[in-house]
């Protein structure tokens, strides 16, 4: 699925009533870095580069965490949150919960390797729910872009850059990359004796 991102919910800072304090302590934080410290350890040298260009100081970016936060091309970050199961077949303090918990860690020690133009800063997978699931929350980003800053946010072209090119508006970068992680996600759940019921579903952004 994909998610509008809370990482304070996420990183538990802000406790829901739908969770069970109980088993807060099974959760697994693989990434928990302020989105603003990643921006600046992203981005801060090619908006160096870029400004060092500009004739006109009216042409410059002061902070490019702001001028994305306020754009309207481009959201800060995304999330996309992951689950095997529901809370019939997978319940969180079930035996089948612990296997799927299993499987989506498998699964996102490989994320960051498989998608390297998708800069995770918060990764968190909770058992403390009905049903395990893991929100990853990613800047998407690429390198040598001639147009404005040469390190810089694109989602599409992040996307592109690790292979997804798009094609007909029901085959696009977002949904072939979605149906690439489903199909990493199948084969750990195999390894771990689980058969994939492939709903063939997407999601649009």
């Amino acid at each position: 699925m994909l998610g509008k991102g809370s990482v304070r919910h996420n990183s538990r800072e802000f406790k829901a009533s739908n969770i069970d304090r109980d088993r807060s302590l099974y959760n697994i934080v693989y990434s928990d870095i302020p989105i603003m410290d990643v921006y600046h350890e992203m981005f801060d040298d090619a908006v160096a580069r870029y400004n060092a260009k500009q004739t006109r100081s009216d042409r410059c970016i002061d902070d490019y965490y702001e001028k994305i936060r306020t754009g309207k091309r481009e959201k800060l970050f995304y999330e996309v949150i992951i689950q095997v199961g529901n809370k019939d077949n997978m319940s969180e303090s079930s035996e089948h919960g612990q296997l799927a918990s299993e499987v989506l860690d498998e699964f996102m020690r490989g994320f960051q390797d498989r998608n390297p133009n998708l800069r995770v800063f918060s990764a968190h997978l909770h058992m403390d729910e009905a049903t395990p699931h893991i929100h990853v929350d990613f800047v998407p980003y690429i390198t040598g872009s001639m147009r404005g800053l040469d390190t810089r946010v694109s989602f599409k072209q992040a996307l592109a850059s690790q292979g997804f090119q798009g094609g007909t508006r029901g085959d696009t970068e977002w949904n072939q990359w979605v149906k690439s992680e489903k199909e990493q996600l199948s084969l750990v759940m195999e390894r771990h004796g689980i058969e994939w019921n492939n709903l063939a579903h997407t999601v649009s952004i």
